[in-house]
């Protein structure tokens, strides 16, 4: 499941989060061996205590997979590693595509052909998770069914600035407006690497998180 070279994901708990990346350098039992984690968005390495909880997360086959964490210790051998706790595979939670959190929210993309089909456009987001997104285009739009895109995300992360992410997708569907004043465009996300899938859905539980507390959304 999880093997040796693999970028594991590390989320800090408390409202400070933070969203580290590493590599497994090594697994023995139920531990994991890391070499020193970089934080995503100051991009320096993070120094963790030990006893540090953590939720970790890894990609493969499409599906996320989580766990809970702790720091257990730091080694010096060929390379500095810190040591995690690890809970076994059949302790791993599976967050299928299906089931990636999906937030309401609008953002500006801007919208570019895989090809030469069309002039670059913006357009503005309905919803969006780490499996797709439904935009609102122009109802002058002469996109189709199953036509390929590419969408750049200008991705606000509070406190933390903006992140830029492309990413390449799918319409699976052209949804005309009630009032006819644009067109819904459900988009499956394809071929995400796992830095852009992580952004994505780090993204989206920070907003919910946010919403949460702005009472916007119910627990």
């Amino acid at each position: 499941m999880l093997n040796i070279g693999d970028v594991i994901t590390l989320e800090t708990k408390g409202e400070n989060l933070e969203r580290l990346k590493c590599k497994l350098v090594e697994r023995k039992g139920t531990k994991l061996f890391i070499d020193y984690p970089i934080n995503t968005e100051t991009g320096r390495t993070a120094f963790l205590i030990i006893g540090t909880e953590l939720i970790g997360s890894f990609v493969t086959n499409e599906n996320v997979y989580r766990f809970q964490t702790e720091v257990t210790g730091h080694l010096k051998e060929n390379i500095p590693m810190i040591s995690l706790t690890y809970p076994g595979d059949d302790q791993l939670i599976r967050i299928q595509r299906r089931q990636f959190v999906r937030i309401n929210t609008n953002l500006d993309v801007a919208v570019h052909p895989k090809v030469n089909e069309f002039q670059a456009f913006t357009a503005v987001t309905s919803n969006i998770s780490a499996g797709g997104t439904a935009l609102l285009l122009p109802k002058s739009t002469n996109l189709k069914k199953a036509q390929e895109i590419f969408i750049w995300f200008a991705l606000p992360f509070h406190r933390d600035g903006i992140e830029y992410i492309k990413v390449k997708g799918k319409i699976i569907r052209l949804i005309l407006d009630d009032h006819d004043f644009y067109v819904k465009a459900p988009i499956q996300f394809l071929n995400i690497d796992e830095d852009t899938r992580q952004t994505l859905i780090q993204f989206c539980f920070n907003q919910q998180i946010l919403m949460r507390r702005k009472g916007l959304t119910e627990e």
